[in-house]
């Protein structure tokens, strides 16, 4: 049973704020903590409170979310100075859903776990409007009684809430998915990019494609993007980029060659060389049009 449990969020960027807000309007009491003032602003004004330190965020909430950058940020929050692991109390819970390192992540649980606090990793997969549309993808690792604990606390953030397994799987799944995805993208970037090349105008042959079997959700929002030049929209590039870096070191641990995939990481690499890591990721085009001596708009 979730009612009546004290809730604590940090990490109130693009993605967090909303997913914050969503659970607040489920009726939840929310702590928040940010590192900039701004950030809290919307949470205040619909009723949270706010904390000095993520250690006072977990004194006063029994299941605390956290969704950082990286692998650093998330181990700085759950166990560094005035980090959760000092304010935790035994049996509460340490949500991270950010998008980080197996290893990272299964580090943090070690620690926690041996102070008698719960962890589950439950990265996300929707973006932006998923977020604010509460539809999520939600891909969980951690003890399977803790997982279901927590679980209608997911619901009023996303549609889609799997346990995948123990301490880490929720972020091998997850770093699947990206893999996934950023492959897609290349490919959808390289036939625009072919289409150009050729003559032929790109938002017909994305209209066609659309219609076909090379049909899919990453070609029809990227795609989009790619052929309006909307580069100012979704999430930054840099953050494909440190998740690919998470894929590859994944991939080697397992002994599993990603071609595409280190294909793809190499083109993120130049875009993060030409200064673009803030832009959405279907800036991936240009990378190609670049390539080709083309003139990128």
């Amino acid at each position: 049973m979730t009612a009546g449990l004290k809730l604590g969020f940090i990490g109130l960027g693009v993605m967090g704020r909303p997913m914050a807000l969503n659970l607040m309007k489920a009726g939840y009491a929310m702590t928040v903590y940010a590192r900039r003032a701004s950030a809290l602003e919307p949470l205040v004004a619909a009723g949270a409170r706010t904390a000095a330190s993520p250690a006072a965020v977990a004194r006063e909430s029994d299941v605390v979310f956290s969704l950082v950058t990286a692998s650093a940020d998330s181990e700085a929050v759950a166990l560094g100075a005035d980090g959760l692991i000092e304010g935790a109390r035994a049996g509460s819970v340490v949500v991270d859903m950010a998008t980080i390192s197996p290893l990272a992540t299964r580090r943090i649980a070690a620690a926690l776990e041996a102070r008698g606090i719960e962890h589950i990793d439950a990265p996300v997969s929707g973006g932006p409007a998923g977020a604010q549309g509460a539809t999520l993808s939600i891909m969980a690792g951690g003890k399977a009684h803790v997982f279901d604990k927590v679980k209608p606390l997911f619901a009023c953030l996303g549609k889609t809430i799997l346990h995948m397994g123990d301490h880490g799987a929720g972020q091998v799944t997850k770093a699947c998915n990206q893999l996934a995805l950023t492959v897609t993208a290349q490919a959808a970037a390289e036939a625009l990019a072919l289409a150009r090349s050729c003559g032929l105008d790109p938002a017909r042959v994305h209209e066609a494609m659309m219609g076909g079997v090379a049909a899919s959700r990453v070609l029809d929002l990227f795609g989009k993007r790619m052929v309006s030049r909307d580069f100012g929209t979704g999430i930054d590039t840099r953050l494909y980029h440190k998740d690919l870096g998470i894929v590859l070191e994944l991939a080697q641990e397992a002994g599993q060659p990603l071609p595409a995939g280190a294909v793809v990481k190499q083109q993120l690499n130049a875009l993060m060389g030409a200064g673009e890591g803030g832009a959405d990721f279907s800036v991936l085009i240009c990378a190609l049009e670049r390539a080709a001596g083309q003139t990128v708009k």
